[in-house]
């Protein structure tokens, strides 16, 4: 099984009421409100190093965490912090998660050009000259995988680790039947074939939606 690290957990959560951000702002140390740039309220944690947005419709965004326990976390810290400036809101706030985004390694170099001919175009965006990765969509679980020359990937999308575990060894096993990559973990000969012809100027904007949009 190949090893996964999350590397980011967006989850949102709705604090029950609205909420009065400047009030606020003022009570929490180092509270970031300029509604002319961004209509939310951003807090810094520490312990763990995680960010919250706050919106005055009372929803909540915390971004940063490493786990589910983690984002857990965070709301309980700032909804005390909340509370201490006078707002009213339930103790447990329920927690959703949005999107995980976590990394791995195949263990072996791999030619995306190769890569983007076997899987085919209904599945992946490939423009070297736009952004450096193959960007493949996965049907089942419904996430998307950034892959590098390298054999470094990407997996955003999931909301469940398992999803993403899933997804990583679905990638590999359907690299490794095509002979695309090594099942020893050695070098791979890198193989010519055509480059494809995808969306070319909208690579790289869909490789950074990728990593920070989650899913409807």
């Amino acid at each position: 099984m190949m090893r996964v690290r999350i590397e980011n957990v967006v989850a949102s959560a709705s604090l029950g009421v609205k909420l009065d951000l400047p009030s606020i702002a003022r009570s929490i140390d180092g509270a970031e409100y300029v509604p002319e740039r961004f209509p939310g309220l951003i807090c810094h944690v520490q312990q763990p190093k995680t960010a919250m947005l706050l919106f005055e419709s009372g929803k909540a965004v915390c971004t940063g965490g490493k786990s589910l326990n983690q984002a857990e976390a965070t709301v309980r810290t700032i909804a005390e912090l909340v509370r201490r400036s006078g707002q009213p809101i339930p103790k447990d706030p329920k927690l959703l998660v949005q999107n995980i985004v976590a990394t791995a390694d195949l263990g072996s170099e791999i030619n995306l050009t190769s890569v983007a001919v076997t899987l085919g175009l209904d599945r992946v965006e490939y423009e070297p000259e736009q952004f450096p990765g193959l960007i493949c969509r996965i049907a089942e679980p419904r996430v998307v995988v950034l892959l590098f020359g390298s054999g470094r990937l990407v997996c955003t999308g999931a909301r469940r680790p398992a999803d993403v575990q899933i997804a990583v060894e679905s990638i590999k096993r359907e690299l490794q039947g095509s002979g695309l990559l090594r099942r020893d973990g050695g070098r791979l000969a890198l193989r010519e074939a055509r480059p494809p012809r995808g969306a070319r100027a909208s690579t790289a904007l869909t490789a950074a939606r990728a990593l920070t949009a989650a899913p409807a």
